[in-house]
């Protein structure tokens, strides 16, 4: 990110920042609750392009301000359940914004990276990303 660690920490502190960037190209969010702290959820729908809704939960396990995230994330159906860390590293005026998923099995994994296109979908949500935190004065 062209964007110091501070300001990209903020962009995923609250719901109100989340709903301008999270998610691939073209999609929104509406979000029903978010808690940002340890034990605290994030429960919201992502809405496709197409019209579709995605519901998602997020249950954060570990906040390190303002270097790292930990959390469990699923689904409606929780067909999927997966672990995610989200790591920002301090570039000085740079963050280098790393996302890791661990899946319970081969399957699941390539599941989402096949129907829901996750890898792709990272890649498009980062730029989303970028271009908040560049916009941002604060």
């Amino acid at each position: 990110m062209n964007a110091p660690r501070e300001r990209v920490w903020k962009a995923f502190t609250t719901a109100e920042a989340l709903a301008h960037w999270w998610g691939p190209t073209g999609f929104s969010i509406t979000t029903k609750s978010f808690d940002f702290r340890v034990g605290g959820d994030w429960i919201f729908t992502m809405h496709g392009p197409d019209g579709r809704d995605y519901p998602n939960w997020i249950r954060f396990t570990s906040i390190q301000e303002p270097a790292r995230m930990d959390h469990d994330h699923g689904g409606d159906s929780d067909r999927v359940i997966f672990q995610a860390v989200i790591t920002l590293d301090d570039l000085g005026d740079k963050t280098r914004v790393t996302l890791h998923s661990t899946f319970l099995t081969k399957e699941q994994r390539d599941l989402v990276v096949k129907e829901y296109g996750a890898v792709e979908g990272g890649k498009q949500t980062l730029a989303r990303l970028d271009e908040y935190v560049n916009n941002q004065k604060v």
